[in-house]
């Protein structure tokens, strides 16, 4: 297989083309000859003209790649190495929605041949590739799984808008089905990552060990958030107790915010589906889901209680709310639990105007059914809230701010505790 990729006679595929699958992909191409697959038209139509369309990557990373971008079954017929990257979200009860998995499975299965190797990389729950996606593959080509064909897993560890940590300085996790098919994927992983990689002892380790980085992280940002809820009533800013507290070696420093994307905001309800289907029910995991699933309605509340502690209206109210997408300086805006803040704010009436000068407002209309203001209005707002800390929101001062409230006064709700400290004439509050 390793010859076959290098000499081209055989090609390798990535099937979906995200802002996972299309680095990968990328990175692929400059030793393989490769085959990008993706459903959407839209996208693989911007990818042949060099355009990121998640906006992460640009036109220099499409150079020198020897790539193929399709939505055509009939380009696999030379893939002898799959790479599924396809999203694996969660439906409006917070269980697992493997639709795009396994939609991928059988776009694999239907071209596989015997010899072929398989790496998932999609987030899912333990076993959930031997389980669940295995069988479609062994159904649709009429290979046996193992014998025919083998089978991996490589969990993604892409951080999106983070230029440092790439996919070659990230180490990666392979495994494989049995050792022959372990040693073949790590040294296919070997030529995009300079970090190396890591050898797990079981696809199911691996498929676990992915799930659980997210979940540490969601449970971590849980407990300060429950904290800022403790010490909003006390009165106390939890960005100074956690400045204080870390100054002790030890101390872990997380900080208190929203929780969305499709990462930490969705992985977490995989392993406590999978956990329920062998009996036991999470109760750390699942506690702090629910914190940081309602965070941004807390901050709606407060702002609407502060605007009326002010003897305002919030029928006659107007909110200015900075940032929409799920993290800093990224576009991407799956699961922004910004917008929980905002429709929060418009069940009490409040006039809500967002600025976002990363986030597509064509898209967020389509999703999220609301605007962008290119620009906001001076003298306008009674509150302003920093959701989101884009560069762009970064290092202004106070003056900027009163410009934009009603004359000059009002509410500065500072989610990110960038400005801590920093403001004396405006009415300052921080998670």
């Amino acid at each position: 297989m390793i010859q076959d990729l290098h000499s081209k006679s055989k090609s390798l595929c990535v099937v979906g083309l995200g802002y996972v699958g299309l680095p990968i992909a990328l990175e692929f191409a400059k030793n393989f000859r490769v085959v990008g697959f993706d459903i959407n038209q839209e996208r693989v139509d911007l990818m042949r003209k060099g355009i990121d369309p998640s906006k992460e990557l640009d036109a220099t990373a499409f150079e020198n790649c020897d790539i193929t971008f399709t939505l055509d079954e009939s380009e696999l017929k030379d893939v002898g190495f799959y790479v599924v990257a396809v999203p694996t979200p969660i439906n409006n009860m917070n269980l697992p929605d493997l639709t795009p998995v396994l939609s991928a499975s059988r776009t694999v299965g239907r071209n596989l041949k015997k010899g072929d190797y398989v790496v998932y990389e999609s987030t899912v729950y333990p076993g959930c590739t031997e389980d669940d996606c295995v069988p479609i593959l062994e159904e649709l080509s009429g290979l046996k799984f193992g014998v025919d064909f083998k089978v991996g897993y490589s969990p993604e560890r892409i951080n999106p808008g983070d230029k440092h940590n790439t996919l070659r300085t990230i180490m990666k996790v392979v495994s494989g089905c049995d050792e022959e098919s372990l040693s073949i994927i790590s040294q296919v992983y070997e030529t995009v990552v300079d970090a190396g990689v890591y050898k797990a002892s079981s696809i199911k380790v691996a498929e676990a060990c992915k799930i659980i980085e997210n979940t540490q992280r969601d449970v971590n940002i849980a407990l300060v958030n429950e904290l800022s809820l403790i010490f909003n009533r006390m009165g106390i800013n939890t960005f100074d107790v956690l400045q204080a507290a870390g100054t002790k070696w030890n101390f872990l420093k997380f900080t208190p915010g929203l929780v969305g994307g499709h990462c930490i905001g969705v992985d977490p309800y995989y392993l406590v589906y999978k956990a329920k289907k062998v009996g036991y029910f999470s109760k750390v995991i699942s506690s702090a889901r629910y914190v940081n699933d309602s965070m941004g309605f807390y901050v709606g509340k407060q702002t609407v209680k502060k605007i009326l502690e002010q003897g305002k209206n919030a029928l006659e109210a107007k909110v200015l709310v900075l940032g929409a997408t799920f993290k800093e300086n990224v576009s991407d805006i799956r699961n922004s639990k910004v917008v929980d803040i905002i429709r929060e704010l418009e069940s009490f009436s409040v006039h809500v105007d967002v600025m976002d000068p990363h986030a597509d407002a064509q898209e967020l209309n389509h999703e999220y059914g609301f605007n962008l203001v290119e620009k906001p209005k001076s003298g306008a707002y009674d509150a302003i809230i920093l959701a989101v800390a884009h560069t762009n929101f970064i290092g202004l001062d106070e003056t900027y701010f009163q410009d934009l409230l009603t004359n000059g006064e009002g509410l500065f709700m500072d989610l990110k505790g960038l400005y801590s400290n920093k403001f004396s004439k405006i009415k300052y509050w921080s998670l």
